[in-house]
């Protein structure tokens, strides 16, 4: 059994900063990579970062949000500056110990609101 739990979300005012955890227990592994997606409310959900097998991040958050990973603590982190409006969403990570086998955590709630 693997059990991703993610946190940090919360409201923050625009041009705040956030970082959310994404923390692994259970049946824990060496994190091979890292995805982090978000869904905007009435929208689908999207990738907009990968850390490792094969970088990646999304246009809207290149430079603003920055994936980082913690092996000794089984913890991946988002950072989020310069939040907007459009970054209100419900954030998840997927966790990675190889090319086949991925987790989901259960999302996190980020609203972005003066």
């Amino acid at each position: 059994q693997v059990l991703v739990e993610e946190s940090g979300g919360g409201l923050v005012q625009p041009g705040g900063s956030l970082r959310l955890s994404c923390v692994v227990s259970g049946n824990t592994f060496s994190i091979a990579s890292v995805e982090w997606h978000r869904q905007p409310p009435g929208k689908q959900r999207e990738l907009l970062i990968r850390d490792g097998g094969g970088a990646f991040a999304k246009d809207s958050v290149k430079g603003r949000f920055a994936a980082s990973r913690d092996i000794d603590k089984n913890t991946a982190y988002l950072q989020m500056n310069s939040l907007n409006s459009e970054d209100t969403a419900v954030y998840y990570c997927k966790v990675f110990k190889n090319s086949r086998s991925g987790y989901w955590g259960q999302g996190t709630q980020v609203t972005v609101s003066s």
